[in-house]
């Protein structure tokens, strides 16, 4: 029981550094070709969102509100695919509901 005990103070031990490792790594969304990027941070925190002059219209504001939308899902998607990635090195074999 006791042997048990650890290894699940380890478990969380590892699981925290890995989610403060995750905020260190960055990922960026991209939509239009690359004509808008967005930057993102493994907390889903953004970092950055770099727009090109190209794509900027008055005539067209809805597309470039539409490319936004899109850098930001796809970035978004990538934090999550990292996120599983990283913390099911530590919950594999396991099923928590809810846990990632």
């Amino acid at each position: 029981m006791n042997q048990l005990m650890k290894q699940a103070k380890k478990m969380q031990e590892d699981i925290m550094k890995a989610q403060e490792a995750l905020g260190e790594q960055a990922v960026e969304g991209t939509a239009g070709g690359g004509a808008v990027k967005v930057t993102m941070n493994g907390h889903k925190e953004v970092t950055a969102v770099v727009i090109d002059k190209e794509v900027v219209t008055p005539d067209d504001v809805e597309m470039l509100q539409d490319l936004v939308l899109a850098a930001f899902q796809d970035a978004g998607q990538k934090v999550n695919e990292m996120t599983e990635s990283e913390m099911g090195k530590y919950t594999k074999g396991m099923n928590i509901p809810g846990l990632f």
